[in-house]
Protein backbone atom coordinates (compact mmCIF):
# COMPACT_ATOMS: atom_id res chain seq x y z
CA UNK A 1 0.00 0.00 0.00
CA UNK A 2 3.02 2.44 0.70
CA UNK A 3 4.56 1.83 -2.76
CA UNK A 4 1.20 2.57 -4.26
CA UNK A 5 0.78 5.97 -2.62
CA UNK A 6 4.58 6.29 -3.21
CA UNK A 7 3.50 6.19 -7.43
CA UNK A 8 0.92 8.68 -6.80
CA UNK A 9 2.77 11.18 -5.25
CA UNK A 10 5.75 10.55 -7.77
CA UNK A 11 3.08 10.94 -10.63
CA UNK A 12 1.43 14.26 -8.88
CA UNK A 13 5.15 15.44 -8.13
CA UNK A 14 6.31 14.90 -11.84
CA UNK A 15 2.74 16.09 -13.37
CA UNK A 16 3.20 19.18 -11.62
CA UNK A 17 6.87 20.15 -11.90
CA UNK A 18 6.15 19.40 -15.63
CA UNK A 19 3.47 21.38 -16.57
CA UNK A 20 4.49 24.46 -14.84
CA UNK A 21 7.84 23.74 -17.08
CA UNK A 22 5.45 23.91 -20.06
CA UNK A 23 3.21 26.91 -18.46
CA UNK A 24 6.82 29.16 -18.33
CA UNK A 25 8.00 28.06 -21.54
CA UNK A 26 4.84 27.66 -24.00
CA UNK A 27 1.60 28.82 -22.11
CA UNK A 28 3.05 32.04 -20.99
CA UNK A 29 4.87 32.74 -24.11
CA UNK A 30 2.05 31.71 -26.23
CA UNK A 31 1.54 34.16 -29.38
CA UNK A 32 -0.46 33.40 -32.22
CA UNK A 33 2.06 33.34 -34.99
CA UNK A 34 1.01 31.73 -37.77
CA UNK A 35 4.85 31.35 -39.59
CA UNK A 36 6.13 30.07 -36.07
CA UNK A 37 3.25 27.83 -34.81
CA UNK A 38 4.68 24.98 -32.16
CA UNK A 39 4.88 21.16 -33.79
CA UNK A 40 1.88 20.33 -31.69
CA UNK A 41 -0.01 22.57 -33.16
CA UNK A 42 0.93 22.05 -36.67
CA UNK A 43 0.36 18.05 -36.50
CA UNK A 44 -3.65 18.96 -34.59
CA UNK A 45 -3.91 21.63 -38.13
CA UNK A 46 -2.80 19.01 -40.23
CA UNK A 47 -4.48 15.45 -38.94
CA UNK A 48 -7.63 16.66 -37.55
CA UNK A 49 -8.13 19.98 -39.79
CA UNK A 50 -8.66 22.22 -36.71
CA UNK A 51 -8.91 25.84 -37.46
CA UNK A 52 -6.44 27.69 -35.22
CA UNK A 53 -8.61 31.03 -35.81
CA UNK A 54 -11.70 29.84 -33.79
CA UNK A 55 -9.55 28.58 -31.00
CA UNK A 56 -8.13 30.86 -28.26
CA UNK A 57 -4.24 29.38 -28.70
CA UNK A 58 -3.75 30.27 -25.38
CA UNK A 59 -6.66 27.62 -24.43
CA UNK A 60 -5.49 25.21 -26.75
CA UNK A 61 -1.82 25.27 -25.22
CA UNK A 62 -2.96 24.99 -22.19
CA UNK A 63 -4.97 21.65 -23.03
CA UNK A 64 -1.95 20.77 -25.10
CA UNK A 65 0.32 21.10 -21.82
CA UNK A 66 -2.14 18.91 -19.75
CA UNK A 67 -2.36 16.37 -21.77
CA UNK A 68 1.27 15.95 -22.50
CA UNK A 69 2.23 16.79 -18.78
CA UNK A 70 -0.24 13.63 -18.16
CA UNK A 71 1.82 11.55 -20.93
CA UNK A 72 5.20 12.47 -19.41
CA UNK A 73 3.78 11.90 -15.86
CA UNK A 74 2.61 8.25 -16.48
CA UNK A 75 5.59 7.23 -18.67
CA UNK A 76 7.92 8.39 -15.65
CA UNK A 77 5.92 6.63 -13.16
CA UNK A 78 6.14 3.37 -14.95
CA UNK A 79 9.78 3.83 -16.14
CA UNK A 80 10.58 4.27 -12.32
CA UNK A 81 8.60 1.44 -11.45
CA UNK A 82 10.85 -1.10 -13.57
CA UNK A 83 14.53 -2.67 -12.79
CA UNK A 84 17.43 -2.64 -15.11
CA UNK A 85 18.98 -0.60 -17.62
CA UNK A 86 17.33 -1.58 -21.04
CA UNK A 87 13.70 -2.74 -19.70
CA UNK A 88 12.84 0.76 -18.68
CA UNK A 89 14.28 2.65 -22.11
CA UNK A 90 12.82 0.11 -23.69
CA UNK A 91 9.17 0.60 -22.03
CA UNK A 92 9.35 4.26 -22.11
CA UNK A 93 9.93 4.46 -25.70
CA UNK A 94 7.14 1.68 -26.58
CA UNK A 95 4.82 3.13 -23.77
CA UNK A 96 5.23 6.94 -25.54
CA UNK A 97 4.48 6.76 -28.81
CA UNK A 98 0.97 5.09 -28.56
CA UNK A 99 0.17 7.65 -25.42
CA UNK A 100 1.35 10.78 -27.55
CA UNK A 101 -0.62 9.47 -30.36
CA UNK A 102 -3.71 8.77 -28.35
CA UNK A 103 -3.62 11.89 -26.78
CA UNK A 104 -4.07 13.93 -29.84
CA UNK A 105 -6.60 11.94 -31.01
CA UNK A 106 -8.62 12.93 -27.67
CA UNK A 107 -7.48 16.96 -28.26
CA UNK A 108 -8.37 16.21 -31.99
CA UNK A 109 -12.07 14.83 -31.73
CA UNK A 110 -12.65 17.13 -28.46
CA UNK A 111 -12.19 20.24 -30.93
CA UNK A 112 -14.39 18.63 -33.62
CA UNK A 113 -17.09 17.64 -31.15
CA UNK A 114 -16.90 21.62 -30.41
CA UNK A 115 -17.34 22.33 -33.66
CA UNK A 116 -13.63 24.04 -34.08
CA UNK A 117 -12.65 22.14 -37.30
CA UNK A 118 -12.38 23.58 -40.95
CA UNK A 119 -14.97 22.97 -43.67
Amino acid sequence: MEKFFNNIILFLVTYLIVYIIYYVFSIRKARKNKNKLPVEVQYLIIKYKIDIDKITYKSLMRFIALIGSFDIAVIVTVVLNLNGYILPFIVGFILALPLIFISFKIIGTYYKRKGMIKL
